[in-house]
């Protein structure tokens, strides 16, 4: 088994081989996510695990919560999956989150190969193309009882491929395929899951109620490097708070990075006093700074001034 180190040096020569710009990676204890990776419009936060049974569900629901509010997709990469290898070409899911092995990453970035198959309880399936499928049963005369008996399933089980476009086995979605001479199976995209609504936590640190009462939307963080997402509609903030100290220089410096990915600003809100106006793209604001801004349109020009300096 490779181990995570190197699993994850090798996620980032395959992204940085198809082009995509990557942040630095997250070694700060705990995080839901590893780095950030995006390519045009399209932005991942990818998880790196040897083992995907390692991501848990807590961890899982933060970073669904991260990049719906970042705009982002997320991506568990990893080897293993209870003791088997995962299966190359398949697309695995974790608490909701797809999931690919190193390889089949590969293959969707470099060679533009989608999966076709996807792994669930019972084994791997695929999804048909259930409109395109009735058009030619009708076209060819194909009456529903004669195609459920050919592939030995109920006249009920075809109703539901046609109009519920409900998933199936390989073996029949392959028989229906050399039935047709068609093409049937659709890729499984991993790179745009549906996106699901995502409670936010209650907001219990008084530095980030500040920023409620200014008017931002706070959504809180517990495993990232920065303590939570403040945005308004058009302006997003990785937000930290901390004293100044060594720990808080290294956590700047890494969300500078993610944020130049991300496409977002960066803000460290120091609980105390510092000399420094930012470090690198993150811009600290004193407390007591703060303290003294109304409006959300004041803390967005207070960053633009410290950036500048």
């Amino acid at each position: 088994m490779m181990d995570k180190e190197l699993l994850a040096e090798r996620v980032e020569e395959v992204l940085m081989k198809a082009g995509f710009s990557t942040s630095d990676r997250c070694y700060l204890r705990p995080r839901s996510f590893d780095l950030a990776a995006r390519k045009g419009d399209l932005l991942l936060l990818l998880k790196i695990l040897s083992n995907i049974d390692g991501l848990n569900e807590q961890t899982a629901v933060e970073v669904r919560r991260l990049s719906n509010n970042v705009f982002a997709s997320p991506l568990l990469v990893g080897e293993w999956t209870r003791d088997q290898v995962q299966v190359r070409g398949a697309v695995y899911f974790r608490y909701g989150i797809p999931t690919l092995s190193l390889p089949t990453l590969a293959d969707c970035l470099l060679e533009g190969e989608l999966p076709l198959v996807y792994a669930a309880h019972g084994g791997l399936y695929v999804r048909i193309d259930g409109a395109r499928m009735r058009e030619m049963r009708l076209s060819r005369g194909i009456s529903l009882g004669a195609l459920a008996s050919e592939l030995g399933v109920s006249r009920r089980t075809i109703s539901k491929y046609e109009v519920e476009d409900m998933d199936t086995s390989v073996d029949v979605a392959l028989k229906l395929e050399e039935i047709f001479e068609q093409e049937l199976i659709q890729p499984v995209d991993p790179f745009h899951p549906e996106k699901a609504q995502e409670e936010k936590g209650p907001v219990t640190d008084n530095i980030l109620r500040l920023l409620l009462e200014i008017g931002f939307d706070v959504v809180p963080t517990a495993q990232a490097p920065f303590n939570a997402i403040t945005r308004t509609d058009d302006l997003v903030v990785l937000t930290g708070v901390s004293k100044f100290s060594p720990s808080m220089l290294k956590k700047a410096r890494l969300m500078s990075s993610l944020s130049s990915v991300v496409r977002t600003k960066s803000v460290v809100i120091v609980d105390g006093e510092t000399k420094l106006e930012c470090i690198e793209e993150t811009a600290l604001i004193e407390k007591r700074e703060l303290e003294s801004i109304d409006r959300t349109r004041e803390f967005e020009d207070l960053v633009a001034e410290k950036q500048n300096k």
